[in-house]
């Protein structure tokens, strides 16, 4: 009697434990919203993960804009990257936007196509309206992978004072090197057509209006195998050269999940301690 009841106990227990286990692991809240885009004239899907207590504590968050590379859409930083469980983790919203197949561009080709407006316009007052935000630039930061991190940088150097905090995962950091590639010069006209244009809307050569004085904090990674590997390593050296502050890191790995997976946990680590040290 005394046995089967201690066991019942401890069965009881256990199970208690379990479901407070699992309820944890799931706490965070993913919704896929759809904003309306002006520039464009339709909606765009945006996936936002909310952390663990948001709905009742009445506070404000930080915000991390996540962007996909091409290809893929709105929701692959979540099913593919795993990053839902980092917003409980940080205490903080993800807001990840679709950008097509579009480099996150205002493209001078197609007047249809008016990503950089998007995001920098529309989506982040979207955001910051729609959700309880610290809605400063202190309070945001952006990153992506592959043209997700050409896009991070490109649209955080287009709009100083938007965000305190952009980063990078083989990102696509210098387009010259890749003329035929990824439907770019569908976007920005062919590179012998439109030279100038290449040039000024390569990353690398983008960073000379960087800030100096750490008023956009600037982190960099990319796997030794990667195909951008050499692009961003010259990024760097380039970054050197003119002494613009930023965290480089190169790892082992190629130009795919697997990477991804791991390089954004150090990423989301890096926008943390920004936002605790502003």
């Amino acid at each position: 009697m005394f046995f089967n009841e201690f066991c019942m106990k401890r069965f009881f227990l256990i199970l208690v434990a379990c479901v407070a286990s699992v309820a944890t692991l799931k706490a965070y809240e993913r919704r896929v919203e759809e904003v309306y885009s002006p520039s464009m004239q339709k909606g765009v899907p945006v996936t936002v993960i909310t952390p663990d207590g948001y709905a009742e504590s009445g506070q404000r968050y930080d915000v991390v804009y996540l962007l996909h590379g091409f290809g893929d859409n709105h929701d692959g930083w979540n099913t593919k990257g795993g990053v839902a469980p980092l917003a409980d983790k940080y205490g903080l919203i993800i807001v990840c936007p679709d950008g097509a197949k579009s480099w996150y561009w205002d493209s001078p080709e197609d007047s249809s196509l008016r990503y950089e407006t998007f995001l920098a316009q529309e989506l982040v007052g979207w955001v910051d309206a729609t959700y309880r935000t610290n809605a400063t630039c202190q309070g945001r930061a952006i990153s992506g992978l592959s043209m997700g991190g050409q896009g991070a940088l490109y649209v955080a150097l287009r709009h100083p004072g938007l965000f305190g905090a952009v980063g990078s995962t083989s990102g696509g950091v210098d387009i010259r090197e890749f003329p035929d590639g990824w439907d770019m010069a569908k976007l920005l006209g062919p590179k012998d057509e439109y030279p100038e244009r290449w040039e000024q809307w390569a990353i690398v050569n983008m960073v000379e209006s960087a800030p100096k004085d750490g008023s956009l904090v600037m982190i960099i990674d990319c796997g030794t195998e990667d195909f951008f590997y050499d692009v961003n390593v010259a990024l760097h050296g380039r970054l050197l050269e003119l002494g613009i502050p930023h965290d480089f890191y190169v790892r082992p790995g190629r130009h795919n999940w697997h990477y991804w997976k791991n390089s954004i946990k150090y990423q989301m680590l890096f926008f943390d301690n920004y936002f605790e040290n502003n």
